[in-house]
Parts: structure tokens; C-alpha cells; sequence
């Protein structure tokens, strides 16, 4: 489960973290099949990413991570659920992961939508499209120098 992976990362001692998931399909209804929907708790990591894939070409657009979801997620057994209502459900989603994370600058990128091409355009090919690989190794050149 990627929750238990966020947690490893943490554990070891990661100093930042993104991670790619087609979370929810919540997000392709919010975003369409072209944009990968950014979800942060930290602003300036999150800045950085949005300038990358702004500059690769790229469609990503960042999503609120407002604390009121969290109620979402209470539960008067576990220490937490994993699913909240329909509303919102990429919102709730990443806040889910959010708690696995502590204070670790971290990036949720829910790429449900552009992964898969559904058909081809004249600008790309249908199929598996690696979205966001390009944005990251930016990203990474970037900030390694």
C-alpha cells in the first residue's frame, strides 16, 4: 500500500517526497484526462514542481488540501479511515495519505486522468504515457545543482 510506503520513506529518513498513484477516479471527474491533479503540505516543494512541469509541457493543476477534510476520515474504531464520502474524494484521498507522511515536505501527484490515453491526438500517442516523468526529471536537475 503506498500509505506503508510514505511511512518507510519517512522512516528512513527522507528529507522530501513525491509520489504518483492513480488514486481516484475522483480526480479524473474533477480534472479531466489531460491534467494531474497536485496535492502538497508543503508550498514551496510544491512550487517547485508546478514551475517543472510548466516548463516540460506538462498539464498538472494543484488541488486544495483544506484540514476540514479530515473529518472525512475519523472513525470511531481505527485510528482513521481510508475512504470519506463521494464529495471530494481525491481531496480525502490524499489527506488519508497526508497522515503517513509527518512533516515531511511531500507531493501527491494523482495521475489517474493523463496515464493512460484513451486515443491519440496529433500532439501524442494513445496508450501508457509516463505523465510526469519529465516534470520530475527536471525537478531533479534543478535542485541538484
Amino acid at each position: 500500500m503506498l500509505a506503508d510506503v510514505l511511512c518507510y520513506a519517512v522512516d528512513e529518513g527522507t528529507s522530501k517526497l513525491i509520489d504518483f498513484a492513480t488514486l481516484t477516479g475522483s480526480c479524473v471527474v474533477a480534472l479531466g484526462e489531460d491534467y494531474t491533479g497536485v496535492f502538497t503540505n508543503n508550498q514551496e516543494w510544491c512550487d517547485q514542481l508546478m514551475k517543472s512541469a510548466e516548463a516540460t509541457g506538462e498539464k498538472a493543476w494543484q488541488m486544495p488540501m483544506c484540514d476540514s477534510f479530515n473529518d472525512q476520515l475519523k472513525s470511531d474504531i481505527a485510528d482513521c479511515k481510508n475512504v470519506g464520502t463521494r464529495w471530494g474524494g481525491a481531496i480525502t484521498a490524499a489527506k488519508f495519505l497526508e497522515k503517513f507522511v509527518s512533516n515531511t515536505p511531500w507531493i501527491h501527484c494523482d495521475i489517474a486522468g493523463p496515464a493512460f490515453r484513451t486515443d491519440s491526438k496529433p500532439e501524442r500517442e494513445g496508450g501508457a504515457s509516463g505523465v510526469m516523468i519529465r516534470s520530475v526529471v527536471n525537478l531533479l536537475k534543478a535542485t541538484a545543482s
